[in-house]
């Protein structure tokens, strides 16, 4: 068992009967779909919602009970995986390209519970790439915005195509190395014309299951 899968699988037990569940995205929010997937077999009951076509195709296959976003209203909690998380519970998330469906369900949940391996746990955020979900009409000037705020993009591709979300938008993915007020950045980056949203999730993990190299699994509760 892979550590990605030790510590997906300990966030599915937050999962009680009756819950409705937000399903993440990713190759760690995988192994907590299939987990829960087998609770929901052995009669756990919950209703849920995905965060990309993939989770939903998957929940399905498991049997997960997935309902319409004007039936379910509010979560409980929604469990995904994290690209980067600091010490201030302070994500960058999109690197599977659902950042956008990501944050909406984030923000719909009471608990959002992040899970990753030990090495996403950083000082500081920027190491990885922040990804910028763009329109694309007129991408071409959205792009020259996040040059002139210093945020070196490159366009996400898919091959010799640019990559399309599950929302038909473009990536922009900007190689920043070190982000100092990331609250101050995900306003700034929301404010431009042609940006929809970008993979900054400020202020919304509430817990944090980290599954470390040697084997040990650590739970961090943002008070």
């Amino acid at each position: 068992m892979n550590l990605k899968q030790i510590a997906a699988e300990r966030a599915a037990e937050y999962v009680e009967d009756g819950m409705k569940v937000g399903l993440g995205t990713g190759s760690t929010a995988y192994y907590a779909i299939c987990r829960i997937g087998e609770r929901v077999r052995d009669g756990l009951n919950i209703q849920a919602v995905a965060t990309s076509e993939a989770s939903d195709k998957l929940a399905r296959e498991w049997g997960i009970p997935i309902v319409p976003f004007d039936q379910i209203g509010r979560l409980d909690l929604t469990i995904d995986g994290a690209d980067e998380v600091d010490s201030e519970f302070n994500l960058i998330k999109g690197g599977g390209g659902a950042l956008l469906r990501e944050k909406i369900v984030a923000a719909n949940s009471d608990k959002l519970i992040i899970v990753a391996d030990g090495s996403k746990a950083v000082q500081k955020l920027g190491k990885f790439p922040l990804p910028v979900e763009v329109v694309p009409f007129a991408s071409e000037w959205t792009f020259q915005a996040l040059e002139k705020l210093g945020c070196q993009p490159q366009w996400r591709m898919d091959g010799e195509q640019r990559y399309l979300t599950d929302n038909g938008n473009l990536i922009a993915d900007c190689h920043l190395e070190a982000i100092d007020h990331a609250a101050d950045l995900n306003v700034q980056l929301n404010m431009l014309p042609g940006v929809v949203d970008n993979g900054l999730f400020v202020d919304m993990a509430s817990t944090v299951i980290l599954a470390n190299a040697d084997g040990s699994i650590e739970e961090l509760h943002r008070s």
